[in-house]
């Protein structure tokens, strides 16, 4: 990842990224806005939808900065308070009745929720506080590098779904807190990754997943949560090297960081889509940006040595330089 593009486009693999997990990680708990319609909501733009599905999308969006913020304190332990704390965020104006943030006291079953069917019983509500107790201890007294970032994110996931300490919520607070496992343990790619997106995309195999560990073994579950890590990790990888066509573009710059626009950024990526760009294209890709300040884009990234031009009329092509 040490590609002379990848500082200037490291905003934008973030923002994808945070909007991949929002969606995802709502949608499989069976929230109906598409992706499109949940960046929107992360954008604060209005969407017609259900109260509940756009709350959701609010929420975890919420949690995912809550995340990100404490994974950046060092030796942080995590206590029941930033459990609750997470819930809450996760849960906030869609739980009523003292539930939001608060460990139930009552039973519940988990189901899966594309077939109805129970996957299995969590333990009496009279247990909870005593088994994350004890699963908090585990975690807290862990050594750094006494089990590797990736399996100790996926015990956490499945522990935090196993014990189900909330009447709802349990799978985004469960992936929310792998993530920080991971973000604490120094293992969070640039925040590039989305393990959200790999579960959603075979919903089905993820609840199976989990219920292969049910009876305490949890050989399976992990090999499943490490190949999605690494399945993702290699999407991002491939991405990287795709937008830096460049070993080419790290010779010819020196190696020197290149940093480019929001605008810029679309048009290398319009250029990768297309194999070129023309004049005639620049109202579709900016409606409301004027052409002179296109071209100023273009010639800049001409400048930089990271595209030029076919022609000399206005049907000229810009293409990435090879």
């Amino acid at each position: 990842m040490n590609a002379p593009l990848v500082p200037a486009w490291e905003k934008k693999f973030r923002e994808e990224a945070i909007v991949r997990t929002v969606h995802h990680g709502t949608h499989i708990e069976g929230n109906e806005l598409n992706r499109t319609e949940a960046e929107k909501v992360i954008k604060g733009e209005s969407v017609v939808g259900r109260a509940r599905d756009i709350q959701e999308v609010i929420n975890y969006r919420g949690v995912l900065s809550y995340i990100e913020e404490l994974g950046k304190k060092s030796d942080l332990k995590i206590s029941k308070e930033i459990l609750k704390k997470i819930h809450q965020l996760t849960t906030q104006k869609i739980l009523d009745g003292g539930k939001s943030g608060n460990f139930r006291n009552t039973g519940v079953v988990v189901k899966n929720s594309l077939t109805g069917e129970i996957t299995f019983r969590p333990p009496p509500a009279v247990e909870v506080e005593y088994q994350i107790d004890d699963f908090l201890m585990w975690f807290n007294k862990l050594f750094k590098d006494e089990v590797h970032p990736v399996l100790k994110a996926g015990v956490v996931h499945y522990e935090l779904v196993r014990i189900h300490p909330y009447v709802d919520g349990n799978g985004r607070v469960a992936r929310s807190m792998a993530t920080l496992s991971l973000f604490m343990d120094n293992y969070d790619i640039k925040k590039f990754f989305s393990l959200e997106e790999y579960y959603d995309r075979d919903a089905e195999r993820y609840y199976e997943a989990l219920k292969t560990a049910e009876g305490g073994n949890l050989t399976d579950w992990l090999e499943y949560f490490s190949v999605g890590l690494a399945i993702e990790l290699n999407r991002i990888k491939e991405k990287i090297q795709r937008l830096s066509t460049d070993l080419h573009f790290k010779e010819k710059l020196g190696g020197k960081q290149v940093f480019l626009t929001e605008r810029q950024i679309a048009i290398i990526e319009y250029i990768q889509r297309a194999g070129f760009l023309q004049n005639s294209a620049f109202s579709d890709l900016f409606p409301k940006i004027s052409e002179d300040t296109i071209l100023r884009d273009i010639q800049d990234l001409i400048k930089k040595g990271i595209i030029r031009k076919e022609g000399k009329t206005k049907a000229a092509r810009y293409i990435l330089r090879a």
